[in-house]
């Protein structure tokens, strides 16, 4: 049986993509047009098989090879073979090493009290300014996130970083090399030369801080250079990793609490909750240790909610390696299998009224019902995020520190936008009013 999907185009796709508003939106109209199986044209991967339904995505979670083409924009940041392609042979191994820094509980504890120490800072950054002009979301947590993650990865080699530059620097490079992908019009024509400016300083920036790693004769698995010292890696696939990580991390716990913090901001008696929890929780404390995250119930639901609603990564992709069957569709070997994460977590069939905010899908006896790839923020498979852990660890502390003391209220007149931007951004950012919370006047019930 012939998979159903829209007319071929000469353009590739591109134009269709841009008219729905980006890769993000796109999947999620063809689902809704042509169901749970869609063929369609993917711009610098020619056509592609899309998967929305948890169910069929089982028979293809085993997939370990990502199409080249698709991730060939990240070869600038990679010299020594683009970590999101390696074949199986050298991912497995190198996949095993960072899950065991990324996703260890004791690299997790060695790092939370700079974690703290770093969200505190920005709350008290946002408390001072509280009352004033709203303060912008995204990019004060995706230069958070990355302080957090340069301290986890450079092992405290990082001082003297300039996050704020290092954090534009990727989005120069990532818009440039998108942009080829995609067909996008250059609208700066100084676009390629600032992008390969940027790409050099982040070059020179993970130079220096590897170097000084070294010299200090530290190989500490709990950190990442460590671990890639200790297991022999060549200094290039160690730059490459490192600059991997840091463009990855940053961008999904960033983009993670952003989305969360927007989405409390519309349902006051959500954040009502939160807070309620924290209390009891925390009692006078100003942020959790790192046992009490799995006691912030509530709070757990309400990010996972907000990362089915907003995927901080939107979509992803694998190579079929051998015939597969979808139901009553036959994929043959070398078809790109598109993972339209939004698309999944707006199923209908297994999420009633999609589009509501409700964290009470995340209860225990509701996440029972649901297959187990109808919730998938961070992928599937041999390929799926290895920093899911650590990003999960760092998004509930920030979220339990600012929430602790503040309260957070949509900016008056502005309109948030998603769109696709290698993560799912907001277009015009995520402006929000902040003011101190009193705990006194917390309403809600506790969570249970």
């Amino acid at each position: 049986m012939r998979i159903p999907g829209p007319e071929h185009q000469e353009d590739g796709g591109s134009s269709a993509v841009a008219a729905a508003g980006g890769l993000h939106q796109y999947p999620v109209r063809l689902h809704e047009t042509y169901g749970p199986v869609v063929r369609f044209q993917l711009p610098g991967a020619g056509e592609a098989v899309s998967v929305a339904d948890p169910v069929l995505l089982e028979a293809t979670a085993h997939l370990d090879k990502r199409p080249e083409q698709l991730f060939a924009f990240l070869d600038p940041l990679c010299e020594a073979g683009n970590l999101q392609v390696l074949p199986a042979e050298e991912h497995t191994p190198w996949r095993r090493l960072l899950l065991s820094v990324l996703a260890g509980r004791p690299a997790h504890e060695r790092h939370f009290a700079r974690f703290t120490e770093l969200a505190h800072d920005l709350a008290d950054h946002w408390a001072a300014r509280a009352g004033g002009e709203p303060v912008e979301l995204q990019q004060e947590l995706t230069v958070l996130s990355l302080r957090m993650i340069c301290g986890f990865a450079l092992g405290g080699a990082d001082a003297g970083t300039d996050t704020a530059r290092v954090v534009a620097a990727f989005e120069d490079v990532l818009t440039e090399h998108l942009g080829r992908l995609y067909q996008v019009p250059r609208a700066d024509p100084r676009s390629a030369e600032r992008a390969g400016e940027a790409l050099a300083y982040l070059r020179a920036t993970v130079d220096r801080v590897v170097a000084a790693h070294r010299s200090d004769g530290r190989t500490d698995r709990s950190d990442l250079i460590g671990a890639l010292v200790e297991a022999g890696e060549s200094p290039a696939r160690i730059r490459d990793t490192v600059m991997v990580t840091l463009l990855a991390a940053h961008h999904t716990t960033g983009v993670a609490v952003s989305w969360t913090l927007h989405l409390l901001g519309r349902h006051p008696g959500a954040a009502d909750r939160v807070a309620a929890e924290l209390d009891r929780v925390l009692g006078g404390r100003t942020a959790p240790d790192y046992g009490d995250l799995r006691r912030l119930t509530y709070l757990d639901r309400v990010l996972k909610e907000s990362m089915r609603l907003f995927p901080p990564g939107p979509y992803g992709a694998r190579e079929a390696t051998e015939d597969l069957v979808l139901g009553p569709y036959g994929i043959p070997a070398g078809t790109t299998v598109f993972y339209p994460f939004w698309a999944v977590h707006l199923n209908p069939g297994y999420w009633p009224d999609p589009e509501r905010f409700d964290p009470e899908r995340f209860t225990p006896r509701e996440v029972a019902k649901r297959p187990r790839l109808a919730y998938i923020p961070f992928g599937i498979g041999p390929r799926a995020c290895e920093g899911a852990a650590l990003a999960t660890v760092e998004a509930q502390l920030v979220l339990a520190v600012l929430l602790k003391r503040l309260r957070f209220r949509p900016a008056p007149g502005h309109e948030v936008t998603p769109v696709e931007r290698f993560v799912l951004w907001a277009r015009d950012g995520i402006r929000m009013t902040v003011r101190p919370r009193d705990p006194s006047r917390a309403g809600g019930a506790p969570a249970t």
